[in-house]
């Protein structure tokens, strides 16, 4: 899979919320999630600072799909936030509690602009899905 738009980041992330699959699939969709994060910050936003992939602080390469699915799993990075969450998703991914703070970091730093913008463009595909079922059923409105 190549990311040439965010419509592919999309179908990615769309991908993802089949917890069966990302298990069977987890290897390949790891090397797939990473190319897309980096897609997403150097094409989309024209970020270049964040290197890939991306290591813990003992020196341990961090699986940012894992950080993803984690967070996902647990409500969201801001549930996770206000209930202060980040210690058990280190623990959860395999890292110590002590790195949940780097983990909040990580996923601010990688996924927190990639999710949000996700939301936003499936928030506006359903609208548009939606005008146009409105327009089919009376095109006076």
């Amino acid at each position: 899979m190549s990311f040439k738009e965010f419509q592919d980041c999309k179908a990615l992330l769309d991908m993802l919320d089949d917890e069966e699959y990302v298990m069977k699939y987890k290897y390949h969709l790891e090397t797939t999630f990473n190319d897309m994060v980096d897609w997403f910050l150097k094409d989309k936003l024209e970020i270049n600072t964040r290197p890939l992939p991306t290591y813990a602080s003992n020196n341990r390469k961090e699986c940012l799909l894992d950080l993803y699915m984690a967070v996902k799993r647990e409500g969201g990075h801001r549930r996770i936030t206000e209930n202060n969450l980040w210690a058990m998703i280190a623990k959860e991914i395999g890292f110590d509690y002590n790195e949940g703070e780097y983990m909040r970091l990580l996923y601010a730093m990688y996924l927190d602009v990639l999710i949000y913008y996700y939301k936003y463009k499936s928030t506006q595909e359903k609208v548009h899905e939606k005008e146009e079922v409105k327009t089919v059923v009376d095109p006076r409105l």
